[in-house]
């Protein structure tokens, strides 16, 4: 991976994460015990609007849950991925066609042409790292 495609310095991280106010959770789940629902929780409790994305879903835990980020019908600054890795072009088109700021592979989730796609089209690109152990290592 080209380190121009993807966001590492801690200083742009923090500056995504103080930046950002609404987020998509593409694989919102309504598992209580999954870390797409225990990352949302940690990232509500600390100010941000959490939209959950899951074209399963009408609602999670009482929030829409949209089947797209781009059904969302607002401006999203992250899209926040739990999906596994061979679904991320889908994703990363969609947060394309959103005209989101950033996407966010969460921790284990890598893919390098969802990364390539998302970055040639003026995204900054997270990936492999957990927004929530970020948000804790970075702004305390």
């Amino acid at each position: 991976m080209s380190p121009s495609l993807t966001v590492e310095e801690d200083s742009q991280i923090q500056e995504i994460l103080r930046n950002a106010r609404v987020i998509a959770l593409v694989g919102a789940s309504t598992n209580p015990s999954r870390d797409s629902y225990i990352i949302r929780q940690f990232l509500i409790k600390h100010g941000y609007e959490v939209i959950p994305v899951n074209p399963k879903y009408t609602e999670v835990f009482g929030a829409k849950c949209y089947p797209t980020v781009a059904d969302i019908g607002k401006q999203v600054d992250v899209v926040d991925v739990f999906r596994r890795s061979e679904f991320l072009e889908e994703t990363a088109l969609d947060a394309v066609q959103s005209k989101a700021s950033v996407l966010w592979m969460q921790l284990g989730i890598e893919n390098e042409n969802a990364a390539r796609i998302a970055a040639d089209a003026g995204l900054r690109v997270v990936m492999n790292r957990c927004i929530m152990v970020e948000h804790r290592r970075l702004l305390r």
